[in-house]
C-alpha cells in the first residue's frame, strides 16, 4: 500500500530542487548586479562600466533627479517645489520606458525610492530629510558588510562565488579569499565616506551642500569602486584561465 506521504527519496529531491532553484536565483541576481557585469578574470571596460550603471538612460535617470531637487531648492528655498521636481522627473522616465516598450523597473524603483525621499522631506517639514532614507541605506550596507567581514564570510565572496558557481569553494584558496576580503573593505569604505561626509551636512542642515555632495560621491564613486573590484578579482581569477589554455593546447597536440 503506498504512503500518503513523500518518501524520503521524493523529499531529497524536493530539497535538492528547491536549493538549486535558489541557487540560480541568486546567480540570476548578481549577474544582473552591476559587480555581474564582467565575469571574474574578464577585462574590465568602459561599456561594461556603463552597463553596470544602467546605460546612459541609467546615468540620466540615476543623476537628473537629485540635481533636480539642488537647483530647485537653490534657486527657490521652496520645500515642496523641490522634492516634488525629482518625482516629476522620475514619473517621466517611467512614462518614457513605458510608451518605449522598454524595461521599466529601473525607472519604477527609483520612482518608488524618490517618493519615499519626498514623504520623508514632506511629513517633518524639512528639506534635508529628503535625504535620509539614503543616510539609512548606507548604514544598514556597512553594518551587513561589517557583519560579513567578521563572521569571515566577506559579501563580495559570496556574490563572485555565485557569479563563478563556486558558491563558497573561494574560500578554500587563500589568495582568492585575501582578494575578497580586500573588495568587501573597500566597499565599506564607500558607504562609510558617504556617512562620514553627508552625515554632518545632514545635522547642521547644509541642505544644498548636501544635495551637491550626495551626486558627487553616488554614481561617480560607485563606479570608481566598481572598477577597483573587478581590477582585484581578475588578479585571482584571470591565472585559471593560462592554465585551461595550456591543457587544451595540449590535447590538441596530442
Amino acid at each position: 500500500m503506498d504512503s500518503a506521504y513523500p518518501q524520503a527519496g521524493d523529499r531529497d529531491r524536493q530539497d535538492d530542487s528547491t536549493a538549486e532553484a535558489l541557487k540560480e536565483g541568486l546567480a540570476s541576481a548578481a549577474k544582473r548586479a552591476g559587480i555581474g557585469q564582467v565575469a571574474p578574470g574578464e577585462v574590465p571596460t568602459t561599456s561594461s562600466l556603463l552597463a553596470a550603471v544602467g546605460g546612459i538612460r541609467g546615468l540620466v535617470e540615476s543623476i537628473l533627479p537629485g540635481f533636480g531637487f539642488l537647483l530647485a531648492y537653490t534657486f527657490t528655498q521652496d520645500l515642496v517645489i523641490s522634492v516634488l521636481a525629482p518625482v516629476v522627473l522620475a514619473v517621466g522616465f517611467v512614462v518614457t520606458r513605458a510608451l518605449g516598450r522598454t524595461t521599466m523597473m529601473p525607472a519604477v524603483a527609483g520612482l518608488i525610492g524618490i517618493a519615499i525621499s519626498a514623504a520623508f522631506a514632506l511629513f517633518t517639514g524639512r528639506a534635508e530629510d529628503n535625504f535620509v532614507p539614503g543616510l539609512i541605506i548606507n548604514v544598514v550596507s556597512v553594518v551587513v558588510l561589517l557583519i560579513s567581514l567578521v563572521t569571515r564570510w566577506p559579501l563580495i565572496g559570496l556574490i563572485v562565488g555565485l557569479l563563478t558557481n563556486e558558491l563558497t569553494e573561494w574560500r578554500a584558496d587563500r589568495a582568492k579569499r585575501r582578494v575578497l576580503t580586500v573588495a568587501t573593505w573597500l566597499w565599506v569604505g564607500l558607504f562609510s565616506a558617504r556617512l562620514l561626509v553627508q552625515a554632518p551636512l545632514y545635522f547642521s542642515s547644509s541642505t544644498e551642500a548636501l544635495a551637491a555632495t550626495k551626486l558627487l560621491m553616488g554614481v561617480p564613486l560607485y563606479a570608481g569602486v566598481l572598477w577597483v573590484t573587478w581590477l582585484l578579482a581578475r588578479t585571482v581569477y584571470s591565472r585559471q584561465a593560462p592554465e585551461g589554455a595550456d591543457e587544451s593546447s595540449r590535447g590538441d597536440s596530442a
